[in-house]
Formats: structure tokens, sequence, C-alpha cells
């Protein structure tokens, strides 16, 4: 399946991350990816690999255009297959210009070239989906995701998808570990922070609070 992705954002998202930005449960990703339906552009041979599934931006804003078909407007399986290849030919000019018509649960492309629809019988009333919309949608929310809540500020969390389940800072993947290897060579806050110019004092300090509570256990 070609991917072109409709925008500059350069990201790869893992299948938890997928979900939440899509609405679509893990199980279903899984589902789609093994009956070809949806594949992702980033995808191990073994899919019982960690990180064996990673969706790229495209695949994010072609799965939340599918999951509305699906879920608003029940388009049928056979349908949405076809859907699925059409939006992942489609280059950054033709995501930018092209609208979906949904109409008794058939979706219908506007071209891009003539601005016309396809297969839409006239007369007929038929529901619009600007994919320019859907991928400004998509950018805001990966970014409100991309962002640390208040939080997280000056604490340290653990996941098991992110750097195999190491303490971390939190919202990030910089490892504790790093941080403490510069305190040890004799890096001040400041120093530290220089290296790791995305993190805060209380960030710093939280890592190397850690690490010594953990050695004194």
């Amino acid at each position: 399946m070609a991917h072109n992705p409709p925008n500059e954002i350069v990201s790869a998202f893992t299948e938890e991350q997928a979900s939440r930005l899509t609405g679509i449960t893990v199980n279903q990703l899984r589902y789609w990816d093994k009956t070809r339906l949806f594949c992702p552009q980033f995808a191990a041979t073994d899919r019982r690999a960690p990180f064996s599934r990673v969706y790229s931006f495209q695949d994010i804003a072609a799965l939340r255009v599918l999951n509305v078909l699906t879920k608003q407007y029940s388009v049928s399986v056979q349908h949405i297959r076809e859907v699925a290849k059409r939006l992942c030919s489609m280059d950054n000019g033709a995501w930018a210009r092209t609208t979906l018509y949904v109409l008794k649960r058939k979706v219908n492309f506007v071209d891009p070239a003539d601005g016309k629809q396809k297969e839409i019988v006239s007369g007929q009333y038929a529901i619009g989906i600007p994919l320019e919309k859907v991928v400004s949608d998509t950018k805001r929310d990966v970014q409100q995701m991309s962002e640390r809540s208040s939080s997280m500020i000056g604490t340290v969390e653990t996941h098991r998808h992110v750097v195999s389940n190491s303490p971390v800072i939190a919202g990030t993947r910089v490892p504790v570990k790093a941080i403490k290897s510069f305190a040890d060579a004799g890096y001040t806050v400041e120093q530290i922070r220089s290296e790791y110019p995305t993190l805060t004092r209380e960030d710093i300090e939280a890592a190397i609070s850690y690490k010594s509570k953990n050695k004194a256990a």
C-alpha cells in the first residue's frame, strides 16, 4: 500500500497512540492489519515483535476518515477497503483539495483536477467530508497529545512501550539513566538542561532523586 504524507509532519505512532488519535481500538487496528483492510506504513514481517506496527501521520488521518465512514455512515467493509486504498495512494495536493461525499453508504471522491463528483447521482443529497479539515484536525490532536501536562513536570514514569519499560521523564522518551550519567560525570542541573533543552529543572532533579531513592532501597 503506497503512502504519501498529506503534510509536512514526519511522525510515527504506536498502536496505542493510533488508537487514541483515531478512536479505533487496538484490537480493531490489528484485525484490519491482519485482514489487510488497512496496514500501517511501517510494519515488520513478524507482527509479534515489539513495535511491529507503527503508523505514519497519513495512516492516522486516513484511519480517522475510515472510522467516521464505518461508525457514522455504515459504509460496508468491502467499500471501506476500496476507500482505504484510494486514501493511501493520494499525494499532498490531492489531500488538500479532495472532498469525500457519502451517499447511500457509498463514498465518492471529488476529482481534484476538475472538481467533479465521481459516481454521485445528480440531484441527490450527499454529505461532504473535506480531507483538508481531517488533516488540520489530526495535526491539532497530535500536537495536543505531544504536549506535556503540568502534572508531568518533575515526575518520572515507566511505560511498556517507551524505552523498554525503563524509567523516563514523564511525557518524554528521555531515560532517567541518561540524566543520571550526566550527573555522575559532574554536570550541574543547568548543564544537563543544555543537553536536554526541553526538560525543566524539576525534571532533572526528579530524575536524579529517583535514581538515588532506588539505590537507597
